[in-house]
């Protein structure tokens, strides 16, 4: 399997960022790793041997990119406005440097994907910037914000949080782009944590007239080996 490792020092975010990129062709995926994880967390849980016979058959190709929720929205110690600042200069990071590297290695059509808290990222993302991808799988994500926001609330929360600011969007800029995207939310059922999240996120799409997969799993729970069982379905 062809494996790449790589990194640049990243102008938005002013520090060294690194990337894992796995395969050589086929449809690209912008993987996001779970919360305040690595870029090489999918080859550490094991997610890209589980994936290796469609990766080594040139059918998708992975592209693992770093996080800074240590610095960002897990940050309690600095005020939430500046922790909403620093995913701030993420997005842009993603959007200006990363996407168009990415774009520069593989012009298919970008899919977008991760895992509890990289879901939340791959949502945010997709329905924000609909225009960057053709598909986002979200596996066990939440996606509100208020948790990590100690009681204060901004735009740079708001417009960051999917379950706030969708039902309010009537843009046809986003929503034309999103009801064309291809959606896939998978979640356990109560055992998950993200359960609820998940269905509500999922009502909301249903009400904006966006459709999508909701793929909720009987039994189980918010763990690596159900969500690589997830990824073999729909990647």
């Amino acid at each position: 399997m062809h494996r790449e490792y790589g990194y640049w020092h990243s102008s938005a975010l002013r520090r060294t960022m690194e990337y894992l990129i796995f395969g050589s062709g086929g449809i690209p995926f912008l993987i996001f790793p779970t919360s305040m994880g690595r870029f090489y967390q999918y080859e550490d849980f094991s997610m890209v041997q589980t994936l290796a016979s469609r990766i080594e058959s040139g059918r998708i190709q992975l592209f693992c990119v770093d996080s800074v929720d240590a610095e960002s929205w897990y940050n309690k110690s600095i005020p939430p406005a500046q922790r909403a600042e620093r995913h701030r200069q993420y997005e842009r990071y993603i959007l200006e440097e990363f996407i168009l590297f990415l774009r520069g290695r593989n012009a298919g059509g970008l899919t977008v994907s991760g895992c509890s808290f990289g879901a939340y990222h791959a949502a945010n993302f997709a329905f924000k910037h609909p225009e960057q991808f053709c598909r986002a799988i979200s596996i066990s994500g939440s996606y509100d914000l208020k948790s990590l926001a100690d009681g204060y609330y901004d735009d740079g929360f708001y417009f960051n949080s999917p379950i706030d600011f969708l039902p309010n969007l009537q843009d046809s800029r986003y929503l034309d782009p999103l009801r064309r995207m291809s959606l896939v939310l998978l979640s356990g059922d109560e055992n998950d944590i993200t359960y609820w999240s998940t269905l509500r996120l999922s009502n909301i799409l249903r009400n904006k007239g966006i459709d999508h997969t909701l793929d909720i799993w009987r039994g189980a729970v918010h763990d690596w080996p159900v969500w690589k069982e997830m990824a073999l379905k729909h990647f």
